[in-house]
Order: structure tokens, then C-alpha cells, then sequence
């Protein structure tokens, strides 16, 4: 039922990096730098000998179709770059191999073993009636994937996503597509958090569905708001996320992530795509490069 290409769709979101689409006028401060009242999705960066700006869009992984919206300035400046970078290489012909190797978890866990007796029998209704997996078949599937499959069922459509359509258009235009980092290393990433927390996290999902759909509800609401900060804020609070593991799957990623974001920039034009949860907060990738010595304008849309 889920391609390897969609799972990696799936696991990005399940990495905490929720996005906004732009309908807002957007902010700017005097000195051109980043200010962080601004409410914007689509960043221009310059200055520190950068021959051409390269842009930065905050994106979401899932979203409804409805609420999926390219502007003419979004695709004029994507017009503009070279080449596309996000976290992935989501055109990259070894992708679903990589992913196929790291579904299961070690050692021969289950679920069964996780969770509960009644959490167990509530997350196995629950994945057959919405997903048609009978929990037998993919007890042994690593709980923050299974978890990503219901994510699409919180938010009551077949989703859309960004990144594929960014990819598309990539190739329409003959850019190449490039990533931050591998498969291998964000999965890697949820390999450091227990599967007991991860089947947590699962079962709270299920067992508290009406919650989980009202607060991706209000990450929408700021996603279309454009307010970088406040999605950041909100997702760092998640009442179904790994508040205790932020630092291993959002700052320390975008440190991670500065010295790639300045290569392929001083290479050439850029248009990079990336979660707009990472964009926000004093140590998000905005304020990363501004202590880098970047410029970091919002460009209106």
C-alpha cells in the first residue's frame, strides 16, 4: 500500500519538520537581515561572497491538496536558481532500496512486546480499519513509520506533498536535485530514540486521535499564516512529537546542515527546501545563517 518513495515522504514528516504555504505580505527588517516577526515561507540569502542570492522555502511534507499552493513569485524564483536541494535527494535512484533496509526493528522487536494489551488491540483496529494492515503483518515495523502512515488519516486526505512536486519541476526545468543528508542518516536519527517511546508515541496517537487531529489542525492554521515562529514553537510542544529528543532531530540537524547549505550556495544559485520547523527559533537554520554572516531577506509573495 506504501511505496518506499512515499515511506521517506511519510518518515520526513514524522521528523517533526512541518511547513507553511505562503499567503501573507511578508516582513523585512531595515537591515535587511532576518527578522523574526516576519511571516514568511520564501527566503532570500546573500551577502558573505555569494556571487547570486540562493532561496530557502520552508516547505510541508503532507498537505491536503486544497490547501497546496505554488504563487507566480514562488515559482519565478525557483525559476531563478540552478539547482534544488532539500533534506533528501528525492530523485536518487538507490532511495527506496535504502529505505526497504531500515524498516524493521533490531533485534526481533514487536510491537506486541511494546505495547500494552489494550494499546496493542486499539493500534491494531486502528491500522486495519484506516490503512487495511492487519498488525500482525507489520508488528515489527519500526513504530515511528507505522506512526507516519497515520498521518494522512489525521489530516482526512490522499496528501499532497511539496518536495515531490519541487522534484518535478526540477526536472522539467533540467535542474539537478541534491540532498542534506542521506536516507540513512535521518532514519539514523529515530534509530536513537527507543522503540519504546516511538510505540508511545503510536498509541497515543490512536488512543487520542481527536487531539492529535486538532493540533495538526492548528500547525496548518500556522502554516498557511506563514508564521515560522510560532510553527516552531508549537511543534516544539507537540503533545505527539519527542519534546525531550529536539535537539537530536531539529537543532542539532540544522548545524548540521550550515556548512552543506553554504557550499551549494557559493557553488551556485540554489533554491532549498526544507521543513519550515527548521527555519524559525534561535537555533533554526534563518538564524544559523545570520550568525554565519549571511543576509536573510522573506521575499514577499
Amino acid at each position: 500500500m506504501y511505496s518506499p518513495k512515499k515511506l521517506v515522504l511519510l518518515v520526513t514528516f514524522m521528523l517533526v519538520c512541518f511547513g507553511a504555504q505562503a499567503q501573507k505580505q511578508a516582513g523585512k527588517a531595515d537591515n535587511g537581515l532576518l527578522n523574526p516577526s516576519a511571516h514568511s515561507l520564501l527566503w532570500e540569502i546573500s551577502g558573505k561572497g555569494l556571487a547570486q542570492p540562493s532561496y530557502m522555502y520552508g516547505t510541508v511534507h503532507l498537505v491536503c491538496p486544497a490547501d497546496m499552493r505554488m504563487s507566480d513569485q514562488l515559482k519565478q524564483t525557483f525559476g531563478k536558481t540552478q539547482q534544488v536541494v532539500m533534506e533528501l535527494d528525492m530523485d536518487s535512484p538507490t532511495m527506496a532500496q535504502e529505505m526497504q533496509r531500515n524498516v524493521l526493528m533490531s533485534d526481533g522487536q514487536n510491537l506486541q512486546q511494546l505495547l500494552s494489551a489494550s494499546d496493542y488491540t486499539a493500534v491494531g483496529k486502528y491500522l486495519r480499519a484506516n490503512t487495511k494492515l492487519p498488525i500482525e503483518t507489520v508488528g515489527a515495523v519500526k513504530p515511528f513509520i507505522l506512526s507516519s502512515m497515520l498521518y494522512p488519516v489525521l489530516l482526512g486526505c490522499t496528501p499532497a506533498s511539496y518536495e515531490a512536486t519541487f522534484v518535478k519541476m526540477a526536472q522539467e526545468e533540467k535542474k539537478e536535485v541534491l540532498g542534506l543528508e542521506t536516507v540513512q542518516e535521518q532514519l539514523g536519527f529515530f534509530d536513537q530514540i527507543p522503540y519504546a517511546d516511538q510505540s508511545k508515541m503510536l498509541a497515543d496517537m490512536v488512543n487520542q486521535e481527536a487531539a492529535a487531529k486538532q493540533e495538526l489542525q492548528q500547525m496548518m492554521v500556522l502554516y498557511k499564516a506563514q508564521d515560522v515562529e510560532q510553527l516552531h514553537t508549537l511543534t516544539s510542544k507537540s503533545l505527539f512529537g519527542f519534546q525531550k529528543y529536539e535537539d537530536l532531530l531539529i537543532d542539532s540537524r540544522n548545524q548540521r546542515w550550515i556548512a552543506g547549505i553554504g557550499r551549494y550556495a557559493t557553488a551556485k544559485p540554489t533554491f532549498f527546501a526544507i521543513g519550515a520547523a527548521h527555519l524559525g527559533g534561535p537555533k533554526g537554520v534563518l538564524a544559523l545563517l545570520r550568525q554565519q554572516g549571511y543576509q536573510v531577506r522573506p521575499v514577499a509573495q
